[in-house]
């Protein structure tokens, strides 16, 4: 029997049940993979909720590590006692124990740990696409990064300073406006307390920056196109306030000319060859020091109620986990 997290309804942290469940043996394409670390990430409370709604009763979660305990006889490329990593795909990673096909599976390199990767490998894996194929960042780009001592936020910041650009966050507080600092931003903003379009303008000497990235939503949808150069592009890939409202195509035009997209990391990890450069660019950047791993949280795996209602509040710093 294994610990599993499950939902019969849509709701807030209490609507999550600990249970015990019974793990077969793993079907063709499948590996049983014993869960030591399984990554927190802000889209597991959007499923919790119904923003983002599931199919009940289900699981919750993306994103783990572990080990290879058992698997089918088809499978190929890995092997029992393998440490091994996934993010995306059937969520459900809320368990101590999991079959997983081995689509989205990927072998753990020696010199990164599973703890890292199990709080990394998503949030990793969305900076990677925001900084080189949402918007291909160079040397002198200009960036606004909302909640940039969050957990994409961590992982992107320093991460744009080594492509050369200048960095800007927003935070709520200012603990997190220390921890934006001290990942790599070049200047940053208390949103609770300043103008943020206003502050930018001031920053960048009236020009504006030329990406947003805004996984807020709601509260800084207009902030965030006030924010833009001519011609400037707000990515917008989360809704930590809530879904921002419908934008008048004519309204883009007004400010500036302005593009606006709403990617998903599935969208950029759908093949084989892009899942595989997109967490080998991860591993590189923890490897050389880019990306310091800041495991703010960890959470008792039946904690993890808890644990949503911290994330919800924007209590946590850094990655979270939850541990078997």
């Amino acid at each position: 029997m294994a610990l599993t997290i499950r939902i019969q309804q849509h709701g807030g942290p209490e609507v999550m049940q600990c249970i015990e469940t019974e793990v077969g043996a793993p079907a063709s394409g499948e590996v049983t993979i014993k869960q030591t670390a399984i990554g927190l990430n802000y889209i597991d409370t959007y499923h919790r909720s119904g923003v983002y709604p599931l199919s009940l009763p289900s699981g919750l979660g993306q994103e783990a590590a572990g080990v290879i305990t058992a698997m089918s006889a088809d499978i190929a490329g890995f092997n029992i006692g393998d440490r091994v990593v996934y993010a995306g795909g059937p969520v459900g990673a809320y368990a101590e124990l999991r079959n997983v096909s081995t689509a989205r599976l990927l072998k753990l390199p020696d010199d990164i740990d599973e703890t890292v990767a199990a709080a990394l490998l998503l949030k990793g894996m969305t900076a990677y696409y925001l900084l080189h194929m949402s918007f291909l960042v160079k040397p002198g780009h200009r960036l606004l990064v909302h909640a940039a001592a969050g957990g994409v936020g961590s992982v992107l910041v320093p991460w744009a300073k080594s492509l050369g650009a200048f960095v800007i966050g927003t935070v709520g507080s200012e603990a997190k406006a220390e921890a934006a600092r001290k990942s790599g931003c070049d200047e940053v903003i208390l949103s609770r307390h300043h103008n943020i379009a206003d502050e930018v303008k001031r920053i960048t000497n009236g020009m504006g920056v030329d990406v947003v990235y805004d996984s807020v939503g709601k509260d800084t949808l207009d902030a965030s196109l006030d924010s833009l150069r001519l011609r400037g592009l707000m990515v917008s890939f989360g809704n930590a306030s809530g879904k921002p409202p419908p934008v008048d195509p004519a309204m883009l035009m007004a400010k500036g000319s302005l593009f606006l997209t709403r990617p998903t990391l599935a969208h950029y990890t759908s093949t084989r060859a892009e899942l595989e450069t997109a967490a080998n660019a991860l591993f590189e950047v923890i490897r050389n020091g880019v990306v310091k791993p800041e495991i703010g949280q960890r959470y008792e795996l039946r904690d993890v109620a808890k644990a949503h209602a911290d994330l919800e509040a924007r209590k946590t710093s850094g990655a979270s986990l939850l541990i078997p």
